[in-house]
């Protein structure tokens, strides 16, 4: 049988996990541009959402429709926003078997065909997590954008979708 330091440490790195695993779900619906599976990843209410431009909400169902309204807007046939979101170097604290910090930063970019923009940043999130239902699920999600650059798409540029 393990000793309870070891169980504790295992138990300690599962969360770990767990919640790299959360963040990656959320990360994916956003650019697979997935509203249920963006909002399942908050919890059910009172969740401290901080996107800058974007808003900020004392509940995720105000960002959820503001996701959706951007993501699945469509133009000619296709989605008229085009988003890539990759977040590394987690540092995620655990506070408890049921609370959890972390901090990720972000390169993002993303293809406006409404104003023929392409646009990168770079930026960190500053979240928090609890286990609610018996998974790991955002209580707080802040974002601050380091920096971006915004550029024309040219009338020769093709964008497949």
């Amino acid at each position: 049988m393990a000793s309870p330091d070891i169980a504790a440490r295992i138990a300690r790195l599962e969360a770990i996990e767990d919640i790299k695993a959360l963040k990656h779900r959320y990360l994916r619906a956003c650019d697979a541009k997935d509203p249920e599976e963006f909002r399942a990843c908050f919890i059910a209410s009172g969740a401290s959402i901080d996107y800058g431009r974007l808003g900020a909400f004392d509940d995720a169902d105000g960002i959820a429709e503001v996701f959706a309204r951007i993501a699945l807007q469509k133009i000619d046939g296709g989605y008229a926003v085009l988003d890539m979101h990759h977040a590394m170097h987690p540092d995620i604290t655990v506070h408890g078997e049921t609370a959890a910090s972390g901090r990720w930063t972000l390169k993002f970019r993303q293809v406006n065909l409404v104003d023929r923009t392409e646009t990168v940043a770079a930026g960190e999130y500053d979240d928090e997590y609890v286990i609610e239902d018996g998974r790991w699920k955002m209580s707080k999600c802040h974002f601050h954008r380091h920096w971006s650059i915004t550029r024309p798409i040219g009338p020769d540029c093709r964008v497949d979708q």
